[in-house]
């Protein structure tokens, strides 16, 4: 499941919050979005992308953000921000890692790192390739 977005996250639950279309999700909301969708299936949503700033970004409070919800809904890993994504060269990273993961054999780890390379090469700050952290199976 992909969620290209904006969103915000702090330790008060009425704070966080992705935009969907015309409302704001919470952080609850998305939990049980996530908890109704791997209900509804054998197994956990695999791979969520959070593709969004800041969303594995937490606090004092709460550490991983939005991707701490995530993972404790039952999603299997995320991958997310942990401060600005610039809008083009996230698309860039994003596509570079759907197409390695894409490979035989591929795990989602390697994936990111060779799309966080490709993305190095390109903009070598590293507040534009640093951002990105895989939480939960790397596999």
């Amino acid at each position: 499941m992909h969620l290209k977005t904006h969103g915000e996250f702090s330790s008060d639950p009425d704070k966080t919050y992705i935009v969907a279309y015309k409302q704001l999700l919470k952080g609850q909301d998305i939990a049980n979005l996530i908890a109704s969708e791997t209900a509804e299936r054998a197994n956990n949503i695999e791979l969520l992308v959070l593709s969004a700033c800041q969303t594995a970004a937490g606090d004092n409070r709460a550490v991983l953000g939005l991707a701490g919800i995530a993972i404790r809904a039952g999603a299997r890993s995320t991958l997310s921000t942990l401060w600005e994504a610039q809008d083009a060269p996230n698309t860039e990273l994003m596509l570079k890692f759907y197409d390695e993961l894409s490979k035989p054999g591929m795990t989602r780890a390697k994936a990111l790192h060779l799309a966080q390379q490709s993305l190095f090469e390109k903009y070598p700050a590293p507040n534009i390739w640093g951002t990105y952290i895989l939480v939960g199976n790397w596999l």
